[in-house]
């Protein structure tokens, strides 16, 4: 039986929203004016979903690994799957989670497998996530499978907590400080230093090299802020086409620390992938095809379908995946004892955590030394401007004595 969104308005006039289960749209609607309401949009939700809330971004990260873990805890207590999403349904308090779990429901009443109702919602569910449910499903193991497709949400919502945790302070720190030093520079400056010159003295070096800066922030500040917008655009536009954006993610592989980071985070999100997959029973050559699409950076996307291929020729993975040289020694060294001990799962978490650790130690270090060197810079370009202020009223008490 499909589901139907529906927006209506009440007694009161007031309008309300909800999802119901009907034959049609006009049964829907009959159930409705039975409630006492007024129909005024009733749609199938598939349909709404591809068009409405579910068009440019499926639920959050947060939200899918929570649904997951209440469907795994469900379906593992015995309850078919759609008595399962039925009940979440009624419990949950999000709109479009309780859209997408109805929609789910009734793909599964019409006879659709758990992984086919999720194929109809690619943004919220990707590719991993469809081809463990399916192989989970075929295992008779769905259980298992989603509480490893919880952790592994949960793990990736963590992960980019942690990222944005790292530079938020610093990048909030240095808007803030870069507001201020170019306030100072465009209102404060020319009024207090002003009055030196209209005494006729000359100025100290420091304080003309502020005067010729706030002179020209003052000018062409405009120009400088339209300039880098332009220029902030017209680099997230060329980043759009592959070939620039294989350069600049090439070039970000190259830095020293950055790549490092880069280096780190793409092996660990591999890894993790590769691990719920292959513990799922999705064959490896599978596993390396759908891992590629959810790596971020294109030279390790590349690297890994090309190991794909070396696999499919015969070559062990661990030798695959070394000779392209973009994933870490030690991952290498863990995933090589997992093909030689026959325990490819295991030995691919153990990489994710390691890498895992690896870059939370480097973000640790990294967030506890970029707040305290922006505020050096901001000091020392505080230093320098009350220096060049105050210059000139040392050299006039001097003429004075």
């Amino acid at each position: 039986m499909p589901a139907f969104a529906y927006q209506a308005l009440d007694a009161d006039g007031r309008t309300c929203r909800g999802v119901l289960q009907g034959d049609t749209a006009r049964a829907v609607r009959g159930t409705l004016r039975e409630r006492g309401l007024s129909p005024l949009e009733v749609e199938e939700v598939a349909g709404h979903a591809r068009r409405g809330p579910f068009a440019a971004r499926g639920l959050s990260g947060h939200q899918v690994a929570l649904l997951t873990r209440q469907l795994a805890t469900l379906v593992g207590a015995g309850l078919p799957i759609d008595e399962a999403l039925a009940a979440l349904s009624e419990q949950s308090e999000n709109e479009r989670q309780r859209t997408l779990t109805v929609a789910l429901r009734s793909r599964v009443m019409e006879g659709a497998s758990l992984a086919q109702a999720m194929g109809q919602f690619p943004e919220t569910f990707p590719d991993v996530f469809r081809a463990s449910v399916a192989a989970g499903e075929q295992s008779g193991q769905l259980d298992e499978v989603l509480e490893k497709l919880a952790d592994h949400a949960e793990a990736r919502d963590a992960l980019a907590q942690k990222l944005l945790g790292a530079l938020a302070y610093p990048l909030l720190l240095t808007l803030v400080a870069a507001a201020v030093v170019t306030g100072l520079l465009t209102f404060v400056v020319p009024q207090i230093v002003g009055v030196f010159q209209g005494t006729g003295q000359t100025l100290p070096a420091a304080t003309r090299v502020l005067l010729a800066i706030s002179d020209f922030l003052r000018a062409w500040g405009w120009l400088l802020a339209l300039l880098l917008g332009a220029a902030g655009i017209a680099a997230a536009l060329a980043l759009r086409r592959e070939p620039v954006r294989r350069r600049w993610h090439a070039a970000l592989l190259r830095m020293p620390l950055l790549g490092r980071l880069i280096r780190a985070a793409n092996t660990a999100r591999a890894a993790r992938t590769l691990a719920l997959l292959s513990a799922s029973a999705v064959p490896l050559l599978d596993a390396l095809s759908i891992t590629a699409q959810v790596v971020p950076n294109l030279p390790m996307r590349e690297a890994l379908r090309r190991a794909a291929l070396r696999v499919r020729e015969g070559a062990p993975f661990a030798r695959a995946l070394g000779d392209t040289g973009h994933f870490p020694p030690v991952a290498l060294r863990l995933i090589a004892s997992g093909e030689r001990s026959g325990q490819l799962p295991r030995m691919l978490d153990q990489a994710a955590r390691q890498q895992q650790r690896d870059l939370d130690r480097w973000l640790t270090a990294l967030a506890s030394i970029l707040g305290p060197l922006v505020i050096l810079i901001v000091g020392a370009l505080v230093l320098f401007i009350v220096l060049a202020i105050l210059l000139p009223i040392f050299e006039m008490n001097r003429m004075v004595k």
